[in-house]
């Protein structure tokens, strides 16, 4: 599911590849490991070009799939906001986001498109099939394989 504007803020994040310990699923997966509802987007490149789409609520202590079946990029981009205490997880590579659901193709001219221009953090699936990304409070994070 989907949501509209998020409280931002300053926060951190763990990434750990995805593993399964019965079942294997192919997935790309946020798992929220705060108390809080975080607010999730995505971007990514698609048959040569770069999409971003938003928002996932992910509630807290909680997965959610983002991207269901096998990955088809290498390389993908999250930007989470805390919907409740504020906070945000981001990086330095920017996209466009906007205040209610979107799917934005395209990451120039953002603002002159009539869209925000955020800071997404880089996550590198190594081409895996499946990989969950997991937002915590604390700076800690850890990849490890399936």
């Amino acid at each position: 599911m989907k949501t509209g504007p998020l409280a931002i803020a300053g926060v951190l994040l763990a990434c750990v590849y995805f593993a399964s310990g019965s079942t294997a699923r192919a997935d790309f997966r946020v798992c929220n490991d705060t108390k809080s509802l975080v607010g999730v987007a995505l971007g990514y490149s698609e048959k040569g070009r770069w999409l971003t789409e938003g928002w996932w609520q992910v509630p807290g202590e909680t997965c959610a799939s983002i991207l269901e079946g096998e990955l088809d990029s290498r390389y993908y981009y999250i930007y989470a906001e805390d919907a409740d205490r504020g906070g945000q997880w981001r990086g330095d590579i920017f996209m466009c986001t906007a205040n209610q659901e979107f799917r934005i193709e395209g990451v120039e001219e953002c603002f002159e498109r009539g869209y925000q221009k955020t800071g997404f953090f880089e996550i590198d699936t190594d081409n895996r099939d499946s990989w969950m990304v997991r937002l915590a409070e604390s700076g800690q994070s850890s990849s490890t394989p399936q």
